[in-house]
């Protein structure tokens, strides 16, 4: 019985523990981290601008025709793409 309690203390214990608090950064709720670490209180709703719109124009292709393209590389001969940019390899 004993054991049954002392799991039901450690469960019970363990779901207090998480909070808005906790998913806040530690300041609680309507607040946040600045950029120095602080708590700051939160100002309003957040408004994100929607980005720059890309239109791509459609790629017309004659019917039976065969269309090679060359391969594109990104780095120069010597270096690989990796960790996001290039590197020798």
């Amino acid at each position: 019985m004993k054991y049954l309690f002392a799991a039901a203390v450690l469960v019970t214990t363990a779901f207090a523990g998480i909070s808005a608090a906790d998913a806040a950064g530690g300041c609680g709720p309507g607040w946040h981290r600045g950029p120095y670490g602080g708590c700051v209180r939160n100002r309003g709703p957040v408004v994100v601008a929607p980005g720059p719109v890309v239109v791509e124009r459609p790629v017309v292709v004659a019917p039976g025709a065969v269309v090679v393209a060359p391969r594109v590389r990104a780095c120069p001969y010597g270096f690989g793409w990796r960790y996001g940019r290039c590197r020798p390899i």
